[in-house]
């Protein structure tokens, strides 16, 4: 646990808040959650700035809509006719089993809502992590390519888990050395993400990574 949080600590300071998910509410959050797949977030932000003006950020307005027009709406997230499915699916499940409120599945235990929101067609466990997480505020690590990235760069894997390359198992590596907490798993993920976006890319700046600085955030080892 030791390793991890003085990286955690170390990112922080370096690289100071993300304040990640952006969003004006929970079904904001979602929304860009289930838009984000396969697309850059540039073009999420214009997706949903799209659905705001037609007032498609609220449950029952999003419930109501077809979804060929929906579709249109949200059309520069890219793979418009399939995100439109995936999201009238989730707002389907959302009315069904929560009268159309994230607050209400806030009181439903973790384990069990992850496996109510990966049931929903279009939702693999990246995308019901970000809503277990960002928009339900439940304790889950989310894992991207981001994530498997920066563990491989930094050698963050001993010998016995150089075979964990699933979701499951790399989500479960971070949960098992960190404490079960929303808003370190929270800023931990976005501050991996940013990490990756500046240092972590194709060419290697190793030289200016604020890890790189410091022998003891290049773990290799791991309680």
């Amino acid at each position: 646990m030791h390793s991890l949080l003085n990286i955690f600590d170390m990112l922080l300071r370096a690289l100071g808040p993300r304040h990640w998910w952006p969003g004006d509410s929970p079904l904001e959050v979602a929304a860009g959650a289930i838009l984000t797949q396969n697309t850059a977030w540039t073009n999420v932000e214009k997706a949903i700035s799209n659905m705001r003006e037609n007032g498609l950020l609220d449950a029952q307005r999003l419930r109501s809509i077809d979804t060929a027009v929906l579709a249109q709406i949200i059309r520069p997230a890219g793979f418009y006719r399939i995100k439109a499915a995936r999201l009238k699916a989730f707002i389907d499940f959302l009315w069904d089993e929560y009268d159309g409120s994230l607050d209400n599945m806030g009181h439903i235990e973790t384990a069990a809502l992850r496996r109510q929101l990966l049931a929903v067609r279009g939702i693999g466990p990246e995308t019901a992590d970000s809503i277990l997480l960002y928009a339900v505020g439940k304790p889950i690590f989310v894992v991207d390519a981001y994530t498997f990235r920066f563990l491989r760069n930094h050698g963050l894997y001993t010998r016995k888990h150089t075979r964990a390359h699933t979701y499951d198992d790399v989500q479960s590596f971070f949960m098992k050395h960190l404490p079960l907490d929303t808003h370190l798993f929270n800023e931990f993920h976005a501050l991996i993400v940013l990490l990756c976006q500046r240092y972590c890319k194709k060419k290697l700046l190793c030289e200016l990574c604020p890890l790189g600085k410091d022998k003891e955030a290049r773990v290799r080892k791991l309680s």
